[in-house]
């Protein structure tokens, strides 16, 4: 894996294609002290398109925008605060939400003091430690195409170095690996569940960003991998840790996770131009913004009404109720601010509509255990 991290210290877009796809002036990534820094070449101003405004960073960026990881991000040159703005702590509470599910569905988590210490280092395995590699290595395979979409991002504007960006995803790696063994050996179990499903769900982070295979090539697998891994993983994982992982419950949170796909596909949107230019199949690029708003939405709901229907029919009337009903606010805000924008208003819809969806897989993981 090393070799593969260490592979591109230059990246330069040709003049032909930037005439073709009427992108910004080509860019061009060179390493100067080890550090990426991003220039435009010179071209005919009558050939090209002007940079959209919204590729230029906030003039008053938020600092609590680039803590998270999310766009509106102040420039920062605060080291480690570009290594956390790098992890998207913004993308860490779904994968806590997924280990409270796990184990609120093994039915023996207790509020011991012990029994929260371990929910706690769970949660550490898979928020900051195996979500934060995730980021950051997707932000290291992705930084051609942030030099096209958000050239202002860290990596693409020289702001981390080449050798501090590596090193941050090892180390949050192995941090998220030794986690996992200490959490079996916490356990008493007898084969290390937890630790091969940090190393499953690792190496599927690390395929779906980079070549040869990079699955986010493709609309369909490599979102759908990214709904499992932020839906069925820390699920897995809390059930594990606490209980007994059942055949059930896999099959019941990877068809959970085709809800995911959706989620993921509303990232896919403001990346259309880049992805287009290198050749990644998007759902936004392959169908359309337009149809894929739809099929977004569609994977969102269909998916959860389907859970809902599920419960009614094992005879759990009410947990179908509650999901249901949480089901509507999140069809209210789609129309509010998805369907009508998908890139002016992502960052709106999924702070109003996904606590709806992460309260309903805990209604799921309940309804599970009893």
């Amino acid at each position: 894996m090393a070799s593969l991290l260490n592979t591109v210290s230059s990246i330069r877009l040709s003049n032909a294609k930037t005439n073709r796809l009427r992108t910004p002036p080509p860019i061009s990534v060179s390493l100067a002290r080890r550090r990426l820094t991003v220039r435009a070449t010179e071209t005919d101003t009558n050939e090209v398109k002007a940079q959209a405004p919204n590729k230029a960073p906030a003039a008053a960026g938020s600092s609590f925008n680039q803590i998270l990881g999310i766009k509106g991000a102040k420039q920062e040159t605060d080291i480690w605060k570009i290594r956390v703005q790098l992890t998207k702590p913004v993308t860490w509470p779904p994968l806590v939400w997924g280990v409270v599910c796990g184990a609120a569905a093994s039915g023996n988590f207790n509020w011991t003091l012990e029994d929260v210490a371990k929910s706690i280092v769970c949660m550490m395995m898979s928020g900051p430690c195996l979500t934060g590699y995730t980021q950051t290595l997707n932000d290291w395979y992705d930084r051609e195409i942030d030099a096209i979409n958000e050239p202002y991002r860290p990596i693409p504007s020289g702001a981390i170095s080449e050798n501090e960006v590596i090193t941050q995803i090892w180390v949050l790696l192995l941090a998220g690996l030794g986690l996992a063994g200490l959490l079996d050996v916490w356990a008493g179990h007898n084969f290390p569940i937890i630790f091969y499903l940090a190393v499953g769900g690792s190496l599927l982070s690390y395929i779906y960003s980079a070549p040869p295979l990079k699955l986010k090539q493709n609309g369909w697998i490599g979102n759908f991998a990214l709904g499992a891994s932020y839906i069925s993983l820390p699920w897995w994982a809390g059930q594990a840790l606490f209980g007994t992982l059942t055949p059930d419950i896999i099959v019941l949170t990877l068809l959970y996770s085709i809800a995911g796909l959706g989620i993921a596909i509303v990232n896919d949107f403001k990346s259309v131009e880049g992805d287009r230019a290198l050749g990644l199949q998007s759902l936004p690029v392959a169908f359309g913004p337009e149809a894929a708003k739809w099929i977004c939405v569609g994977a969102i709901d269909v998916t959860q009404i389907s859970v809902a229907g599920y419960l009614l029919g094992a005879g759990k009337p009410y947990y179908a109720l509650a999901l249901t009903g949480l089901i509507l606010p999140q069809v209210f805000f789609q129309f509010k601010y998805f369907l009508k924008d998908p890139v002016k208003y992502d960052v709106k819809y999924q702070a109003s509509a996904q606590p709806f969806l992460i309260l309903g897989l805990l209604v799921t993981a309940l309804a599970t255990s009893h």
